[in-house]
This record gives structure tokens, sequence and C-alpha cells, in this order.
């Protein structure tokens, strides 16, 4: 086969460091807009997002020839870039230096969808901490909890 084709749609969770309140529902909407924006320049698309003051939910399409662990260092990184340069206040902005990431099928975008924009809603009855911990339990992996929360 000449081409090469893929589909690969990825739920990413990760937290501002120590879970600190940083991210200001005022902004957090031009936040996704730049992560979707740094998304394009690596090929990659992002098709959700949702969150709360302490973390971040992104549903991403995976360019075919780029690794989960490098899309989500450029997010990181570029994103952080952009709240210290507009947000001078926020100096000590800082995301957490790990990530969780789980495959999503085509059949269930919409699932995920509906679960980021909910997550307002979903934190009044539970914990960042619980959360990341029964979605790594859903998908077969067992939290770590000497080593999870930096």
């Amino acid at each position: 086969m000449p081409q090469s084709f893929a589909q690969i749609n990825i739920h990413v969770v990760f937290s501002t460091k120590g879970r600190a309140p940083l991210i200001d529902p005022e902004w957090e909407q031009r936040l996704y807009d730049v992560v979707g924006g740094i998304l394009k320049t690596v090929k990659c698309s992002l098709l959700a997002a949702g969150g709360v003051e302490d973390h971040v939910h992104l549903l991403i399409s995976l360019a075919r020839d780029i690794s989960v662990s490098d899309a989500v260092r450029n997010v990181k990184t570029d994103s952080s870039k952009w709240i210290h340069q507009t947000f001078p206040g926020l100096a000590d902005f800082h995301w957490q230096t790990g990530y969780s990431a789980f495959s999503v099928s085509q059949t269930r975008l919409g699932v995920a969808r509906r679960y980021l924009a909910n997550q307002k809603e979903h934190h009044r009855t539970e914990s960042y901490q619980d959360e990341v911990r029964r979605l790594l339990r859903l998908h077969g992996l067992e939290p770590d909890e000497e080593h999870m929360w930096d």
C-alpha cells in the first residue's frame, strides 16, 4: 500500500502543578483555543476540551507521525509560555510533570466529548485524584500512588 492511514484519538488528562487552582474560567476557553492551535502546528486536532481550575481534559486526534508524549509535551510547553506571556501575574504557573492518556475509538467520540463538556458539573462530586484513579482502572491500569501526585 503506497499510502499510510491512521485514526488515533486520545483522551489526555493533566493538572496544574500541585493541582493549584490557576485556570480561570474567564480565560479557560482561550487556553483551549491556544491548545488547538498548538496541536495544528504538529498536524493534530483538538476535538474537544474541558476541565476545571486545576486540570484539563483534551480529546485529541493524533497525526500518524507524532507520539502521544511529543504532542503532550508541545501542548504543555507552548501553553505555559502563552499563559506566562498573556498573564504576567501567573509567573508561577506550571503544568504537572506527568499526564494520563487513553485511547478512544471512533465510535466512542461522542461519549468522550460529552464527558469533557460536563467537567464542571462532574467535579462537584469527584476530585481530580479520584477521577484519575477511576480512569486508570477503567483502562486496566493500576495507579502508583507513591509517584502519581507531583
